[in-house]
């Protein structure tokens, strides 16, 4: 009996759960078997955190889906581990089941590897943040803002949101693709814009209070010039301070932050956005530059070792890292594979190759979200902003839609969403 080729997908956030469950549109289990591992046993919406905690609700009851139910559906296998090891030599992978302590390591053999492990976020890297600083990235550093903002500990002082400085590899580096000093800026937008709204709300200033601070030349860049011009200018109109070039965060204290750069901002309240560093295991192989991010084509394949992709931020060309790229890019990586494993034709997988935009939808508090679509970092020609309640609506909407599919988002709906967000006044 003939073996079926095995897809092997490491990582169940946007990007890997997307691919997992868009092969199955081409691909039918008798066909192919599908694994998926991830050392949690679920997706985290980390994009809607933050409109949790200023409503004190706590995110992890709302912003987790769980894998193994959605991924029976499409007769997938789950696999609750942490990846320790890849071998693309012998296309081997160890892992190392998380569900109790005390576990051995395995190893799963793969025909296909699809890398959407994300990054690590280089928090204990930032000397002091253990102890002053804040973020939303999930549910742990979520909660505990939130008993922070709700509970008494923040007294009304000034407030500091930003990024620490981004290193990006460069070899095999893509030529459309930019070189960024922020991983990724449009959640210290978002953040500044909602907080001043919730501190107006509670009696406790407003954007007066609030610096926004960037290591880059210009904050959100990847957004392109003429929009954050336009966001620069209605926030300091508003009444936010703004920071730039900073070059990195050098120490995080109980009254500030001080900056490589010799500067230093005063500030009670640090919400802090991190380095993206790729998983230790990652950096070395002969996929990956010289960072440890996984090099690929415009197919999001391995140009040496083809039945290798990268989506998500693991992959080098995911700059910067926003969710909604590695989400587009789950749909290139499953007609690639699709066309692997014999299910489309080249013209039918090439139909669409890699080439970013930025898309975005950041809560402003009162009900309103700013929208922003762009490519034109990458050489392109939309640039688009828009404020408004509908796209509030529309960010949350995507949420409920989102869990409602089971992280199964047509591509015509997605398609369908950024032409809504671009024609709607």
């Amino acid at each position: 009996m003939k073996t079926k080729p095995h897809v092997l997908i490491l990582g169940g956030n946007f990007a890997g759960l997307q691919v997992a469950r868009h092969i199955r549109d081409h691909v039918k289990p008798e066909d192919a078997s599908v694994t998926v591992v991830d050392k949690r046993s679920y997706l985290l919406f980390i994009p809607n955190i933050l409109m949790e905690i200023l409503e004190n609700k706590n995110p992890d009851s709302s912003m987790q889906l769980p894998l193994a139910p959605v991924l029976d559906k499409d007769e997938t296998r789950f696999i609750q581990a942490e990846v320790l090891d890849i071998d693309v030599e012998s296309k081997k992978v160890t892992i190392q089941p998380t569900e109790r302590p005390g576990t051995t390591t395995d190893v799963l053999t793969y025909d296909y590897l699809v890398i959407a492990l994300g990054n690590r976020l280089a928090f204990d890297k930032i000397d002091g943040f253990a102890e002053h600083g804040h973020t939303v990235s999930d549910g742990f550093y979520g909660n505990k803002l939130r008993h922070y903002l709700h509970e008494g500990g923040y007294k009304g002082g000034p407030i500091a949101i930003g990024s620490a400085r981004f290193h990006q590899g460069t070899k095999g580096k893509l030529d459309f693709v930019p070189m960024a000093k922020a991983a990724c800026e449009g959640p210290p937008v978002e953040i500044a814009l909602s907080l001043a709204s919730w501190m107006k709300h509670h009696e406790m200033g407003g954007p007066e209070k609030v610096t926004i601070f960037t290591p880059a030349d210009l904050i959100a860049e990847d957004a392109g010039k003429n929009i954050v011009k336009q966001l620069l200018e209605i926030a300091g109109g508003m009444g936010f301070g703004y920071k730039n070039k900073l070059e990195d965060i050098k120490q995080i204290g109980k009254d500030g932050i001080e900056f490589a750069n010799g500067e230093s901002i005063e500030a009670e309240l640090k919400i802090i956005l991190p380095d993206w560093v790729p998983h230790e295991f990652l950096k070395g192989l002969p996929i990956c530059d010289e960072k440890g991010f996984v090099i690929t084509n415009k197919q999001l394949k391995n140009p040496d070792y083809p039945e290798v992709y990268a989506a998500g931020d693991a992959a080098a060309c995911t700059v910067p890292k926003l969710g909604s790229i590695g989400h587009h890019q789950s749909y290139i990586v499953a007609r690639q594979l699709a066309r692997d494993l014999g299910a489309l034709s080249d013209e039918e997988a090439d139909s669409e190759l890699y080439s970013p935009e930025v898309i975005c939808y950041g809560d402003m508090g009162d009900g309103k979200a700013f929208y922003i679509h762009s490519n034109v970092w990458y050489g392109g020609d939309i640039e688009i902003l828009k404020m408004g309640k509908l796209y509030y609506d529309l960010k949350v909407a995507f949420k409920t839609s989102y869990f409602a599919m089971g992280g199964k988002v047509p591509y015509w709906q997605w398609k369908m969403g950024s032409w809504m967000g671009d024609k709607i006044l």
